[in-house]
């Protein structure tokens, strides 16, 4: 279902105000180099020149004389690049920096939405403005093996916390580098604090960095857009309120990937085991990769679901455990 005009040209507006920052900044630079490399200047000016007087050969067709041109302009290019490598910039240091490169900031290849502009759209209709500040502090640059202990071995894994989330981290790494050829589904399970919602944010930034469209919900998110999606008529009063929800119910199936966060903190019932059943196993059949989170432990998750959502989830996702101590707890007391 397409999103409505005002959504969709608010994310145009996004880009246009990019791809303006880009240049602008690409300007600024320009004239900074031209103040400390006048001959920089000499080039751009000789390149410009020559690309009118290639258009208008062009048209006259003289092939010979455009040939000889186009060799110059060539020459006056390399010369630019080769005097800003010796000043110590990379040879594209004056064109714009956009922050997506396949499309180069207009949200679209060839008239097809980029891979970017599909997020967009993903992060508009989510609010998923907290899960993109979150990817830009919690990422694998950043993951820490220190707040996990390594002096005593956890009977239930056989390892040491430390130990054990270097297997899981290195896990996590295996399926984001097969998620194209084959992806998968992950169930992380644990305590609270350890550093599951951590380790999701991880592997959502890398996945959204490569292309990929990623939907970030808590299980209470999920099942509230499930709800309001089946019951809110589509009457007068309530068709926007049901138009949202079908929305952003279209993406959740079809999305690269699917994380849910926090299962088990909902209030389940007959319709949430339903739904939660649904969701999972259309992902399945689409082989749409899912991660799920929750502190609840093997038994817990057994005991709380269908034994259908229990042997979908057992049969199809990676079970990865983290151990350990409550990482805040550790911080206030490092």
């Amino acid at each position: 279902m397409p999103i409505k005009n005002h959504q969709y040209n608010s994310i145009l507006r996004e880009y246009d105000a990019r791809r303006l920052k880009s240049h602008r900044e690409a300007m600024a630079r320009r004239e900074e180099l031209y103040q400390k490399i006048p001959r920089l200047k000499e080039l751009d000016n000789a390149i410009a020149h020559g690309s009118i007087q290639s258009a208008k050969l062009s048209l006259s067709g003289n092939p010979e004389a455009l040939s000889s041109l186009r060799e110059k302009n060539a020459a006056l290019s390399a010369e630019k690049k080769a005097l800003l490598v010796a000043h110590g910039y990379p040879e594209d240091y004056l064109k714009p920096k956009y922050l997506c490169p396949d499309c180069s900031d207009t949200g679209f290849i060839d008239r097809e939405k980029c891979h970017c502009f599909q997020q967009a759209i993903v992060d508009l209709l989510y609010s998923q403005v907290n899960v993109r500040q979150a990817i830009g502090r919690e990422n694998f640059d950043s993951f820490s093996y220190s707040y996990y202990s390594d002096d005593y071995i956890e009977e239930s894994v056989k390892m040491t916390p430390q130990e054990n989330i270097r297997y899981v981290v290195a896990r996590a790494k295996e399926f984001i580098a097969n998620f194209d050829t084959d992806p998968g589904n992950l169930l992380i399970y644990g305590n609270t604090g350890v550093g599951k919602t951590f380790l999701t944010n991880c592997i959502a930034r890398e996945l959204i960095f490569t292309g990929h469209t990623v939907i970030y919900l808590t299980a209470f998110e999920l099942f509230d857009i499930l709800e309001r999606r089946k019951f809110a008529r589509a009457q007068t009063e309530q068709e926007e309120e049901y138009s949202e929800a079908a929305n952003q119910f279209a993406h959740i199936h079809d999305c690269d990937l699917l994380i849910i966060d926090d299962l088990g903190t909902e209030l389940n019932n007959t319709f949430i085991s339903s739904q939660l059943y649904q969701c999972i196993n259309e992902r399945l059949l689409g082989r749409n990769a899912t991660i799920i989170s929750t502190n609840l432990s093997f038994e817990q998750l057994k005991n709380n679901y269908s034994e259908r959502i229990f042997s979908r989830i057992t049969g199809n996702y990676t079970f990865l455990k983290i151990i350990g101590e409550d990482i805040r707890i550790r911080k206030k007391l490092l």
